[in-house]
């Protein structure tokens, strides 16, 4: 049990691994940012961070504007309301408002204020490339994957330019209209020249496998992606269950690229909310065993967003290999719950998953959820290494960089072949 490196005392413990992870570029696997290429699809500033729609389902709760008459205002006015009500009137207590603080404390900007006119004038100073290189390196964070939709008309215009997305933007192909709502978007593939039909019938399967090589070879994804709702069922008689193995589940074993599966989401539970109106549940994660089980050829990144089947997730992935737990996602990114499903994972799995992911949506939120991040697993990595340290086993400042570097990057890197695909993909720098 003895190590070639000088080993840690159990005292010492916390600050090292604080350090460690402090000084450790961390990959984003999942975001909903855009590289500056993709013009006002990506989203930073201040109006942005205040109309993040976790904010304005607060904004519900405090203030007695109905959210038909907030839509109808401007984002300036909406950003404004969302300022006054949960920053001036009420202490901003919740995950989503401090969130904001934290955000302007690290950019260097006074907060203490009833005015929001100091801050739009820093954000209208800045020079988008050099802000983002700023916010990446204050996150501690090397490079993000993007959400690319090829069935969004705004963002599949762009691609067809022949963007190269700035290299530390990474994309992900998302597949929510394929695999959810084929018989509203079908016509969209058909249209661009592949027969495919409504019902998924005759060539679809083909000819969407076909759609889904194109786009992969234009965005060079990563990993291919869908959110499934709480009611996912596999094997099925349905469509999503045979498109998904006739085309999307052929197409990643070509790509040799994971499926990711974000699993648990209750799509519209108040529509009066947009997309804060969406919620959560419980999902059936025989599923998933059927998955990982049928096709032991394909990879799968699993999240799921109830915070009841974290346990179910961890059993599962100890019986298959091809899967990889990562992140706590939406509802289940709040530092108490990221600290007992982090504590759980590693109890069940060891370094054998990723422990998180951002899920931004605006630039600067990488800021304060990447701190959130730090802050909440050194504790809990520290502890694990002080229980191996009373049972008799030797720790090393290698050794947790190694484990480190492992949950936050290696495992990553190794489900989707990421330090050959970045050589491949002559991304501008």
């Amino acid at each position: 049990m003895e190590h070639a490196y000088e080993t840690l005392d159990p005292d010492q413990m916390d600050a090292a691994v604080a350090d460690i992870l402090g000084a450790t570029p961390l990959l984003d696997v999942h975001t909903h940012l855009f590289s500056p290429e993709f013009g006002d699809l990506g989203l930073w500033g201040i109006d942005d961070l205040l109309t993040y729609h976790y904010l304005e389902a607060e904004l519900f709760r405090f203030a007695p504007i109905k959210p038909e008459q907030y839509w109808n205002l401007s984002k300036r006015q909406q950003a404004d309301l969302v300022w006054g009500t949960l920053f001036i009137e009420n202490t901003p207590l919740s995950e989503a408002a401090r969130g904001v603080v934290a955000v302007l404390q690290a950019l260097g900007i006074e907060s203490e204020i009833g005015s929001l006119k100091r801050i739009r004038d820093y954000f209208r100073e800045q020079q988008l490339p050099d802000h983002i290189s700023r916010v990446f390196r204050l996150a501690g964070i090397e490079s993000v994957v993007m959400t690319n939709d090829p069935l969004d008309h705004a963002e599949a215009t762009i691609w067809k330019r022949g963007v190269k997305p700035d290299r530390r933007f990474q994309t992900a192909l998302r597949l929510d209209r394929v695999l959810n709502e084929w018989p509203a978007h079908y016509d969209q593939i058909a249209a661009s020249g592949y027969a495919v039909q409504r019902d998924g019938g005759g060539r679809t399967p083909g000819e969407l496998q076909r759609f889904l090589m194109e786009w992969s070879a234009r965005m060079l994804p990563v990993y291919l992606a869908v959110s499934l709702p709480d009611t996912f069922q596999f094997p099925a008689d349905d469509l999503r269950t045979k498109l998904l193995t006739s085309a999307v589940l052929p197409s990643c074993r070509e790509l040799d690229a994971p499926l990711a599966l974000m699993i648990g989401v209750r799509r519209q539970v108040n529509p009066a909310l947009r997309l804060a109106g969406d919620g959560s549940g419980r999902a059936d994660l025989r599923a998933l065993e059927a998955l990982c089980r049928d096709h032991p050829a394909n990879r799968f990144l699993v999240s799921v967003l109830s915070r009841e089947n974290q346990h179910e997730l961890c059993v599962c992935a100890r019986k298959f290999q091809n899967l990889m737990p990562f992140g706590c996602w939406w509802f289940l990114n709040n530092p108490s719950i990221v600290e007992e499903i982090t504590r759980e994972r590693l109890e069940m799995l060891g370094a054998s998953f990723i422990p998180q992911h951002s899920d931004a949506r605006i630039l600067e939120q990488l800021l304060y959820k990447w701190r959130n991040t730090r802050r909440t697993v050194a504790p809990v990595l520290a502890q694990r290494y002080r229980l191996l340290m009373k049972d008799g086993w030797t720790v090393t400042r290698e050794d947790i960089s190694r484990d480190v570097t492992r949950l936050f990057r290696g495992n990553f890197e190794q489900c989707t072949n990421l330090d050959s695909r970045c050589s491949q993909s002559g991304a501008a720098s």
